[in-house]
């Protein structure tokens, strides 16, 4: 049995809801010092992966979200996923785990690609008239990529499974 798949689903989801929950809490008037140390944990965090730029992410009860709208779409993807996944879960408890197909290393690269080509595109967009596209249309471009790394990371490691009435 192994705990990597549920806590990387935990993690998924989590974080997801912090990306949300964060800027209603800094939005506050008065914060605890909990609350405090949360809104710094989380945005020293989204700072390490995304450059923060206030024109480029959404703000939620007047205060800026961690990250901006394309690496929300990133991580709101992987959520999905992760949702996808505890629901499938679920359904297939009594049923047999079923051996995923074997992948080569070019068939992941290839979903890759095709998973960043609506971000690609809004960033060549970007890049050739100035631009910028709507946060909706940014958010909407990480969310394939976000799903694809989250499906090819729960994809690539074993399922929990029960021993029902198993004898040696």
């Amino acid at each position: 049995m192994t705990v990597l798949r549920p806590a990387f689903i935990a993690a998924s989801l989590a974080w997801a809801l912090l990306l949300t929950l964060v800027p209603f809490i800094a939005s506050r008037p008065q914060t605890s010092p909990a609350g405090t140390a949360l809104i710094i944990a989380v945005y020293a965090i989204g700072s390490a992966v995304c450059h923060q730029r206030p024109e480029r992410s959404y703000h939620l009860w007047t205060a800026q979200m961690p990250v901006c709208a394309r690496c929300a779409g990133i991580y709101f993807g992987a959520a999905l996923i992760a949702i996808l996944a505890v629901v499938q879960g679920v359904q297939s408890r009594d049923r047999r785990p079923k051996q995923a197909a074997p992948r080569t290393r070019g068939t992941a690269r290839l979903m890759l690609v095709v998973a960043a080509l609506p971000a690609l595109a809004t960033l060549v967009y970007e890049w050739t008239t100035g631009d910028m596209p709507a946060h909706w249309i940014r958010t909407a471009t990480g969310v394939p990529l976000g799903a694809t790394v989250a499906w090819m990371v729960l994809s690539s490691m074993p399922h929990r499974t029960r021993a029902k009435n198993r004898v040696n």
